[in-house]
């Protein structure tokens, strides 16, 4: 089935999941259930596709030489530590993949479900999706007892929101505040399917993922085991 067909023009409907949306904060929002198992499944294999292409699927190295649990394949931009470039020079030297156009479009489709008027969002957020233009997306496995420490993603050179998508086994995410990686934090569950959004008062605000619970993967989402995480960003970059 083409991308168009299962990613059409009219917003995703949420399915199989009892609550609604919500928000964590002001400009952040959780969307249980945003994704349909077919639409999960057809990601799954175009992730099969990504880590077969030009830079494989790594765990990136941190200052210090630590490398991290997570392993990320990358489209548009390739991410390292605090910096972005169009070739993998701390893997291989060769180009990312492009940026497919049908997750520019799926990230329209998501900032404008996150921030619909009904939800009480800012009115400066209500409408943000006919100019949201994400050009880069870290696509991150987390594995056996793969974890990500509090953070901000500040390396982009603009404040557009980031869209996140969950595919596979059941997260504890832990969303915090823009001052410090400590209390107040809230934990949530992000299960297969769920969207995610943080933009505008909380586009910086310090995330995690202390942990992923396994055997939770819906039977169907095209993953045994395992969580994939796409994040889409907006880098500011030319």
């Amino acid at each position: 089935m083409s991308d168009d067909a299962l990613f059409p023009l009219e917003l995703v409907q949420q399915e199989n999941h009892d609550a609604g949306p919500r928000q964590l904060g002001p400009g952040a929002v959780h969307v249980p259930g945003w994704l349909s198992l077919e639409q999960q499944r057809w990601i799954v294999e175009r992730f099969g596709e990504w880590t077969q292409g030009p830079v494989p699927l790594r765990a990136a190295s941190l200052p210090g030489g630590r490398r991290m649990s997570v392993r990320t394949v990358c489209l548009g931009w390739h991410w390292q530590p605090y910096r972005y470039s169009r070739t993998a020079t701390d893997v291989n030297g060769q180009a990312v993949l492009d940026f497919p156009e049908w997750m520019v479009r799926l990230g329209k489709k998501a900032v404008a479900a996150a921030y619909s008027p009904e939800l009480g969002v800012d009115e400066s957020l209500v409408g943000l999706s006919d100019v949201y233009a994400p050009d880069a997306a870290l696509v991150n496995y987390y594995d056996d007892g793969a974890a990500m420490g509090m953070h901000q993603d500040k390396d982009e050179h603009s404040n557009a929101p980031v869209v996140s998508l969950s595919i596979g086994e059941t997260c504890i995410f832990r969303f915090g505040n823009t001052q410090t990686r400590t209390k107040p934090y809230t934990d949530l569950e992000l299960r297969s399917g769920d969207l995610f959004v943080f933009g505008g008062p909380s586009r910086f605000t310090y995330h995690g993922i202390p942990k992923v619970l396994p055997g939770t993967a819906p039977d169907g989402c095209g993953l045994d085991r395992g969580r994939i995480n796409i994040t889409m960003r907006v880098t500011g970059l030319s």
